[in-house]
């Protein structure tokens, strides 16, 4: 439920399921963005899930893969995707424009015809699930705020980051499956930001090298760690304790969130565990690593994951 990242990003679960029920075309604009769907590490839309729901949930990815891929940087230069939003060739490796233009082309999927195909896959998503314009701004505001803020001094500004970069994908989610309460609500926001934190353990070597670091400042003075610490091969003794206790806290928030699995049937409790059970699993592998994620994320095997599957389910840890 957290954001999708590509390749690590993202906690570590299975792809097996991933589908939709309307394939993009190889030669159609938006179909290496949403092919990206098959290396997530948890379904972006299992085959479990009813036809409506597969496609509107990689409507919706569509989107937040699309926009993270401008705010890392990933978009090929002088591709069609600047072309599309209308972004001159000079302007297209400046993120800041080019989310611009696309926070613009999102505004008229509500209100008119957005220009890139991503976005007029999303239009009859929004128009069947009365989805509002503030969890996709949010996430474009996410985007933005990594190109100007690269470090957190404090978990709360963290947490203040992940309610714009993770918890409005698991919103979508409940409003996409018709299930939004503000209990729900509460518990998603929980789980989505303890993916979020569980991805920022995960790549703190890659975040890095895009000089970023999603461990608060005054955590890593507490822990004496400084950022060089972070560039070695593997993790000393304090960078181990770092990552353990901000583990602990994205647990807490699983076990916080976890609950709202229970609150649902059917097979989006499936899902839901699915989310859930990923975090855990991958929390599991990060302690098996001594909390070592330097040399980079740390992997569980399905059997961890299946079995945190059948606890989630049954209500236990």
């Amino acid at each position: 439920m957290c954001r999708p990242r590509p390749g690590q990003r993202a906690v570590t679960g299975t792809t097996a399921g991933v589908g939709t029920a309307r394939p993009a075309h190889a030669g159609d604009p938006g179909h290496g963005t949403l092919a990206k769907a098959a290396d997530e590490n948890f379904p972006v839309a299992p085959f479990f899930l009813p036809r409506a729901w597969r496609t509107d949930l990689m409507a919706v990815y569509g989107f937040a893969r699309l926009v993270d891929d401008i705010g890392d940087g990933d978009l090929a230069p002088g591709g069609a995707d600047a072309r599309l939003l209308g972004v001159a060739p000079g302007e297209a490796q400046d993120r800041l424009v080019l989310l611009d233009a696309f926070e613009a082309d999102l505004r008229r999927v509500f209100d008119g015809t957005p220009r890139h195909p991503l976005l007029r896959r999303l239009q009859p998503t929004v128009r069947r699930c009365s989805l509002t314009p503030e969890p996709f701004l949010g996430l474009i505001a996410a985007n933005r705020q990594d190109q100007l803020v690269s470090r957190y001094e404090t978990f709360d500004d963290l947490l203040a980051y992940c309610e714009l970069s993770a918890n409005p994908v698991g919103r979508l989610v409940l409003a996409v499956t018709g299930t939004t309460t503000p209990e729900r609500i509460r518990r998603s926001d929980a789980v989505c930001t303890a993916l979020q934190i569980v991805e920022h353990l995960q790549d703190v070597a890659e975040d890095l090298g895009r000089d970023r670091i999603y461990l608060p400042a005054a955590d890593m003075k507490r822990f004496h760690v400084q950022d060089a610490d972070l560039a070695a091969k593997t993790a000393g003794a304090s960078v181990r304790a770092l990552v353990a206790y901000e583990a602990q806290r994205a647990r807490d928030l699983l076990n916080e969130g976890a609950p709202l699995v229970g609150s649902v049937h059917g097979r989006l409790k499936l899902l839901l565990a699915g989310f859930v059970a990923g975090g855990r699993a991958a929390l599991g592998a990060i302690a098996a690593a001594d909390y070592d994620v330097l040399p980079g994320p740390p992997r569980h095997g399905k059997l961890r994951l299946l079995r945190e599957v059948g606890v989630t389910l049954r209500g236990e840890g």
